[in-house]
This record gives structure tokens, C-alpha cells and sequence, in this order.
């Protein structure tokens, strides 16, 4: 078999490591070659966030595979390697070295990276943003000396690390420019629970602020500006303004980029043999009839087994699964199935008793389930996926009471 049968993968991320599994598992037995641009094989992002950095999962438990897998099913792991240009005519990519790579078929598993801070004193020291394990680490070793940390986003990745924070002691202002944590996610109802959560926790919480600078001393950071001239000391800022998907290759390359790179149900962009799975795929999903670009782990789990078997010609080869996302903060757990588009909703409506924060939400259009979250309360993910893949009309008092089995409310709903 000649090189340019190769799969290859780029991005050794939790999606491209899932993606050689499922390229093996589905039987492919050619040249399979997994590039990445990190020192460390493929591990999970959300860990570094949660488990990982409040010091409650070991290292190795971060990782995708162990160490040994990826030569057991042969795979060819290349590491600290970053591919600098996709060249689709030529089927071919070409590395930071360099060297160049033939293809037959092309994966592009690029993920996301964070949004920057645009302002003055963003570059000091001891500004950290986090998105890789180092930064985790780096985090995590700030938060043992820091007695006051400020947190720029209140997004999930902003109190996430707020929680660590306050695990580890440290005193937490947290900057929101919106009214509310999770506000353009979560709508207003739901938002309101988590900012409950937070001030609970001993969390100052600014919200509606813009920040103007970083001040710092000696190179480091040791404090925000706002813009209207108050500043907030701090021994450690941390920013959580967003992600960007990484798509530079991609449009680079001529492949048609839209808030991702733009691809059908089966992962295909648009150029043949070339595809893209994770954060970086602006994928059409069936059930919602519109392309969507979903920033969590379980995108990253579970595109590949598509793109994999779209990659070998498999007419299977569809991915429809509800969207789904998980948290951990503090004594909090939810999981969040569905997908709704800010204002993209008529009402929310709650089942179980939200102050004591033991609930399930729904956010309804008309009486159709669009999604539906469960805090504190479990084993019932998998019945809200159905209501929201089966899209029926439901009774909202049925909905709203406790007593109403969920599976009675779509009785004719098969789970997929």
C-alpha cells in the first residue's frame, strides 16, 4: 500500500486520537499517520479545567490512549510537529521541517484556541489563558501562592477556574461584560443559578464591566483597570473570553471556512477527501437542519467515529447526535442536552426545586423541547436526548411535575 493511501490526521487532539481508534476499529489497516503540534500525546481538555486542576485526577488520567497504543495499532505519532500548509490538489501536507506527507484521505482535527485580551498589559507575566495542559499546570501552580486571583469571563471555562480558585483558598473577583454568567448560553433564568452558585462561594461577581488595561509590576501582573478607573488588585489573572476555531489551514488551503470549516452530516469539507471533525467543523446536523459548530467534549468523542467511517466510504456514515455538555462546580453537576440559539426560545420551565438546585430545565419553542438541562439530578440525560431528538408536542404541567415519568411524555419515542 502506497503512501498516498494514507489516512491522515491532523490535530493529535482528543478527536484525532478518537479518530485513529475508529479508523482501525472500522477495519482500515493502511499507513495511518496522527500529527500534532504539543509535546504531550493526545488528552482530554475538559479535565484540565475540572478534576485535573483542583488536584483530583492524576495525570495520566488526562491521556486519550496510554502510551504504548499508539504503536500496538500502528500508528504513526508524530509530536511537537506542526503542519504548516494542506495542499489538497497536490494531496499532500507539509510540516514546520519541511517534510511533506501524502494522503488519500486528509482529517483535520485543528480544534480551537482562546481568544486574546485585547489590552494593555495582556502580555505580562502571570496573565494566564487556558487551553493546553501546561497552561493547566501553570494555573494550578499560581493558585498555591496567589491569596487574590481576577477572572475575565464568566463563561464555562471562566468558572470552572473560579471554582478551582476558591478550592485552593484563593479570593476570586470575577469580570463579566454581560449581566449575567452564561447569559447568551443559558438565557437569564438559568444564568441566575449559576451567579447564586458563585456568590455563594464567596465569589465577587462585576458584572457589565469592560476591562481598559493589566497593570502590572516588574513584568507581572498585579492587577485590572476598568474603564470606569476602578482597579482591582490581583496576584494572577486569568482570561476566559472565548475560543476561536483554528482555521487558518483550512482557508489557507481554499477550503470554504464559516465560523469553522463548513462541512455536510458526514464530515466532508469541500474539497474531496478532506475532513473535519471537533471544534474546528461547522458541521450540518440533520435533526436541526442547519449547520452548527459545537465547542464541547463530546463533539470531540464522537465526530470521529464518523468522519472515520466516511473517510472508508461507509454509507453510515452520519452524525446526528443531540448535542451534549457537562460541568462540574463545586457541589454543582450538570449535564446539558439539546441546542438553543440565544433567543432561539420561548420559555424556560423548571422541574424539581431549582433554589435547592436539584432540577431539570427545559427551554421550550411552542411545546417542543429544544433542550434540557439536569443539575444535581441524574440518569435522566438520556430520556431528555429523546425529547429533544424526537421534537413531539409535550404537556408542560406534565413536563413541570415530578411525578410524570419523562418517558411518558414521548411514549412512542424510541432512545437512539
Amino acid at each position: 500500500m502506497s503512501a498516498s493511501d494514507a489516512c491522515v490526521i491532523v490535530g493529535a487532539s482528543l478527536a484525532g486520537a478518537k479518530a485513529a481508534q475508529a479508523l482501525r476499529e472500522e477495519g482500515f489497516d493502511g499507513p495511518l499517520i496522527l500529527i500534532g503540534d504539543e509535546s504531550e500525546r493526545p488528552y482530554e481538555r475538559p479535565p484540565l479545567s475540572k478534576g485535573y486542576l483542583t488536584g483530583k485526577d492524576a495525570r495520566e488520567q488526562i491521556y486519550v490512549h496510554p502510551s504504548q497504543w499508539y504503536a500496538e495499532h500502528n500508528v504513526d505519532l508524530r509530536l511537537g510537529m506542526a503542519v504548516t500548509a494542506v495542499d489538497p490538489a497536490a494531496r499532500e501536507v507539509t510540516l514546520a521541517d519541511g517534510g511533506r506527507v501524502d494522503y488519500g484521505k486528509l482529517l483535520l482535527a485543528t480544534g480551537s484556541l482562546p481568544r486574546r485580551l485585547p489590552v494593555p498589559g495582556a502580555e505580562l507575566e502571570r496573565v494566564l489563558y487556558l487551553r493546553r495542559v501546561e497552561d493547566s499546570d501553570q494555573i494550578k501552580e499560581a493558585f498555591q501562592s496567589a491569596s487574590r486571583a481576577v477572572v475575565i469571563g464568566a463563561g464555562w471555562i471562566g468558572l470552572e477556574t473560579t471554582a478551582a480558585a476558591r478550592a485552593a483558598g484563593v479570593e476570586v473577583t470575577v469580570l463579566e461584560m454581560a449581566e449575567l454568567p452564561l447569559l447568551r448560553v443559558l438565557g437569564r433564568e438559568v444564568a441566575q443559578v449559576f451567579a447564586d452558585l458563585h456568590r455563594d462561594h464567596g465569589v465577587d461577581l462585576r458584572f457589565g464591566t469592560q476591562v481598559a488595561e493589566i497593570t502590572g509590576s516588574a513584568g507581572a501582573a498585579d492587577g485590572v483597570r476598568l474603564s470606569d478607573g476602578t482597579r482591582i488588585g490581583a496576584d494572577v489573572v486569568i482570561v476566559g473570553v472565548g475560543i476561536m476555531p483554528n482555521t487558518g489551514l483550512a482557508q489557507e488551503a481554499g477550503l470554504e471556512v464559516d465560523n469553522g470549516i463548513r462541512v455536510d452530516e458526514r464530515l466532508r469539507t469541500s474539497y474531496p477527501d478532506v475532513y473535519a471533525a471537533g471544534d474546528v467543523a461547522n458541521a450540518f446536523h440533520p435533526l436541526l437542519g442547519k449547520h452548527i459548530r459545537v465547542e464541547h467534549w463530546a463533539n470531540a468523542l464522537h465526530q470521529p467515529q464518523t468522519a472515520a467511517k466516511a473517510m472508508l466510504g461507509r454509507k453510515d456514515a452520519v452524525y446526528d447526535r443531540v448535542p451534549y455538555f457537562f460541568t462540574d462546580q463545586y457541589d454543582l453537576g450538570m449535564e446539558y442536552a439539546g441546542y438553543v440559539e440565544p433567543g432561539g426560545y420561548d420559555q424556560v420551565v423548571f422541574r424539581g426545586d431549582v433554589a435547592g438546585r436539584e432540577f431539570i430545565a427545559f427551554w421550550l419553542a411552542g411545546n417542543r423541547v429544544l433542550a434540557g438541562m439536569n443539575v444535581n439530578t441524574w440518569d435522566v440525560n438520556d430520556q431528555l436526548q429523546t425529547l429533544v431528538r424526537t421534537a413531539q408536542p409535550v404537556d408542560t404541567n406534565m413536563l413541570t411535575d415530578p411525578q410524570v415519568l419523562l418517558e411518558a411524555l414521548v411514549p412512542s419515542a424510541r432512545h437512539q
